[in-house]
């Protein structure tokens, strides 16, 4: 789960003016001596990531003669974003910030260049994806290092048996454990999905996909939008959403929505997790974190749960992808000893050291880096999460919901949750036509 905020004009000022009124909450450090460096981390769902990484940053102080102060700041609330904005308005604060999703893009103008560090990283490690690339690459330049921490993909997860019973789905055999796909692996599709979504529902396990506008929702219907090649708004910042490939993924929702739970609609980042957790609901859209509860409250149905690929569309696979990011303000006094700390913690070892401790939910930026034994490794069941990683033979993509229109115009659409909105108008009943005409004027308002 991860939690966003608003784009630059009137959505950014009513951000920033938030933020001002929260200031006096925010911790802020000011004064710093030569040698110190402070992180705002992200406070992680998993307790033992925060300890790992206070364990490496000491590692790194004690090797480099820096005093490395971490903190770990919730996302409840959307505390984290409060503060980079607080931080923003203030022109003072931590040296580097972690920043979700979008806020590279929306502080960007404030943000020291990264270029040097991203090539010393992509030329030992390899590459990162094209959605890392479109959040964090701003006008030709890295703006921000993609890191592992809390990053995330949000793909399905299902129950075993639920979906072999009542679907006729084997999962495990479309994807074992340790072995990258099957053949069986081309039989899970868009079309699959359907099916199985009305079998679980006349089963009453309802396959748990919101249609609110928070993150999960919107980042599911955009993967769905995506392997349609459904385009709203095109790379050129026009407004596409009357085209053949969009009523084509309307037409393929309009018939699933049916079998969606009757509140999907007021679904947010935590109903999904209920859902599967309390043993309601067949599949998911989400990263390991309800897995990883239900291991610790609901044994059995952890014991039941596997992580795998999204389902194959006309355009193909495609992966929604929480994205985590590392940047270094401008007016941090310690520029090179922060670029140094995140080169540091961006290294093989300390990366999947990290992931080890936090059972496999932090996907690294780099592909190189998938081949790490925690996803064969962590139970029950044995190779759940090894599918949680994009994986060559997956054939699939990491996506963001809205892309490729232009940044600042698609941060403004996923804030407002127009793709899930568009869906749920569908399970109110209004037609494909009533929805497309909404959704031109809602999105011409962000290109104006």
């Amino acid at each position: 789960m991860t939690t966003q905020t608003k784009k630059v004009s009137r959505r950014r000022a009513l951000t920033l003016g938030a933020a001002s009124a929260a200031l006096p909450l925010v911790h802020i450090r000011t004064g710093r001596a030569a040698g110190k460096l402070t992180v705002g981390f992200w406070d992680h769902w998993v307790p033992e990531g925060n300890e790992i990484m206070k364990q490496q940053c000491a590692a790194f102080g004690a090797a480099h003669q820096v005093d490395v102060q971490p903190d770990f700041i919730t996302s409840n609330g959307s505390k984290n974003i409060l503060t980079i904005a607080a931080e923003a308005q203030a022109k003072t604060g931590h040296d580097i910030q972690q920043f979700p999703l979008w806020e590279v893009l929306n502080h960007s103008d404030q943000l020291e260049p990264v270029d040097d560090v991203m090539k010393r990283l992509t030329d030992k490690f390899g590459g990162v994806t094209a959605a890392n690339h479109y959040l964090h690459n701003i006008k030709g330049h890295w703006m921000a290092v993609p890191c592992s921490a809390g990053n995330q993909n949000k793909g399905p997860c299902g129950r075993i048996s639920v979906l072999k019973d009542v679907a006729g789905l084997d999962i495990v055999k479309m994807y074992p454990p340790s072995v990258d796909a099957t053949p069986e692996a081309d039989k899970w599709t868009y079309d699959a999905m359907l099916k199985a979504a009305e079998a679980c529902k006349k089963a009453n396990m309802t396959i748990g996909i919101g249609l609110g506008t928070t993150p999960d929702s919107v980042d599911t219907a955009g993967a769905m939008f995506a392997a349609f090649g459904a385009e709203v708004i095109n790379a050129k910042g026009d407004v596409t959403v009357h085209s053949d490939n969009v009523r084509q993924v309307l037409e393929y929702a309009q018939q699933l929505v049916k079998f969606l739970p009757e509140d999907a609609v007021s679904y947010d980042d935590a109903s999904n997790n209920r859902a599967l957790i309390s043993g309601k609901s067949a599949l998911i859209w989400n990263p390991p974190s309800a897995w990883a509860v239900a291991r610790r409250d609901a044994p059995k149905v952890a014991a039941d749960c596997w992580t795998f690929p999204a389902p194959k569309g006309p355009k193909g696979r495609f992966l929604p992808l929480g994205a985590f990011a590392w940047g270094i303000w401008d007016f941090s006094p310690n520029k090179a000893a922060a670029k140094e700390l995140i080169e540091f913690l961006s290294q093989r070892d300390k990366v999947e050291a990290r992931c080890n401790v936090t059972l496999g939910y932090d996907v690294p930026p780099f592909a190189s880096m998938t081949d790490f034994k925690v996803w064969d490794e962590v139970e029950p069941p044995k190779g759940t999460v090894y599918h949680y990683p994009i994986r060559k033979s997956h054939h699939q993509e990491s996506c963001i919901a809205v892309a490729p229109a232009p940044p600042e115009i698609a941060v403004q659409a996923y804030n407002r949750g127009t793709l899930p909105t568009m869906l749920a108008k569908l399970q109110s009943g209004q037609s494909i036509k009533q929805v497309q005409d909404w959704a031109q004027d809602e999105l011409e308002g962000f290109t104006r």
